[in-house]
């Protein structure tokens, strides 16, 4: 077994053992990561629909971050997905736009958040993992060997970012363990400092 996967699973037990509150925190912060990496893709590259769930992906963050008042907008995102063409059982058949990396990751952490169960937060931990070797594959296509990094050491880099992530985030586990019922303004704002800046950046 290679030292990402030792680490990705150590990333699946830990999501099993937080609450429910943490978990949304964790799969927001990886979400961004990708949506963020999405929006800086020259336009003409960029997937309509991925960078239509922006919206709910923000309103995400302030569900998980103690607004309560979110929990409508991501309800109402969800349901507009699970109405659109794009949620199917058609397979390789039906459009493939909600199995982008970024826009499944957002739809998981909006899951995570309205539900609370692990198996949403892990699933966007896979996605991003995912993405990186994805994006190996590319540099690969290139047929230019000097840019393809060592696999192994490209997806430990992602999990074991995954795992300072929930570092950060056991700090606030206090708070996080009851954000689901509402936190108050203060609270909140400080945790959008604390929490989703240091989650969202790519260092």
């Amino acid at each position: 077994m290679d030292t990402w996967q030792k680490l990705s699973a150590l990333v699946e037990e830990r999501l099993k053992a937080i609450s429910p509150g943490e978990r949304g925190v964790f799969a927001a912060g990886v979400a961004e990561r990708l949506m963020s990496r999405h929006e800086e893709l020259p336009t003409d590259e960029q997937a309509p629909f991925t960078v239509g769930l922006r919206p709910l992906l923000n309103s995400v963050w302030e569900g998980v971050l103690g607004n309560s008042t979110a929990f409508s907008a991501v309800k109402r995102g969800v349901a507009e997905y699970m109405l659109s063409e794009y949620c199917h059982n058609d397979g390789q058949d039906g459009p493939d736009d909600a199995d982008e990396s970024a826009a499944a990751a957002t739809l998981y952490a909006a899951h995570a958040y309205l539900f609370g169960c692990h198996d949403f937060a892990t699933w966007t931990s896979r996605r991003a993992v995912e993405a990186v070797d994805q994006y190996l594959e590319f540099l690969a296509e290139q047929e230019e060997d000097d840019l393809v990094p060592d696999a192994d050491e490209a997806l430990t880099s992602e999990v074991q970012r995954q795992l300072r992530d929930l570092d950060l985030i056991a700090n606030h586990s206090k708070d996080l363990r009851h954000s689901s019922m509402g936190l108050t303004t203060d609270t909140s704002i400080r945790l959008r400092v604390e929490l989703r800046a240091p989650l969202s950046s790519r260092a």
